[in-house]
């Protein structure tokens, strides 16, 4: 993933003309773009979300599992693209694991803001392609939920 400009978590991408580019086509220029080395097919399509409202916009959401290699090369050619520091203040690696305090890891993760769908796009990988068990996923999920002590033991000392 990648942390933006304004503060938000999101996937490298960009939008395609679909006039001039094909889907995969149009992704890999806007890829190679931000990080260089990678290149994906319609083989690596997961999902499609339309968000409504005055600007409907279809995300449509590709994965690929890399070799430590391959990441590696990614995160390095990532920092010399000409949107880091700008548009993208670097990339950031998800947590795949929950500490024993049951909010450390994956849960603290969540708790960050996302922008448009990749917080759902995220979840929806890290099940379908099985790299978090379906129940930890859930209680990392649940875990964002509640509220954290602090929290509301500074909310009641305020009133």
């Amino acid at each position: 993933m990648q942390m933006r400009f304004d503060g938000l978590l999101g996937f490298p991408g960009g939008f395609v003309d679909r006039r001039y580019w094909s889907l995969e086509d149009g992704l890999n220029r806007v890829l190679g773009l931000g990080l260089g080395c990678v290149r994906l097919t319609e083989a690596d399509y997961l999902c499609s979300h339309l968000t409504e409202g005055p600007h409907r916009v279809v995300a449509h959401f590709y994965a690929r599992q890399l070799t430590l290699e391959e990441l590696h090369t990614i995160e390095i050619s990532a920092v010399h693209s000409r949107d880091h520091g700008m548009e993208v203040m670097g990339m950031v690696r998800v947590p795949l694991y929950t500490q024993k305090d049951r909010m450390g890891g994956l849960p603290n993760f969540l708790a960050n803001s996302f922008v448009g769908t990749a917080k759902f796009q995220l979840l929806f990988a890290l099940k379908i392609l099985n790299m978090v068990p379906e129940e930890k996923l859930a209680e990392a999920v649940a875990a964002t939920q509640r509220p954290k002590k602090g929290a509301i033991d500074h909310a009641g000392g305020a009133a």
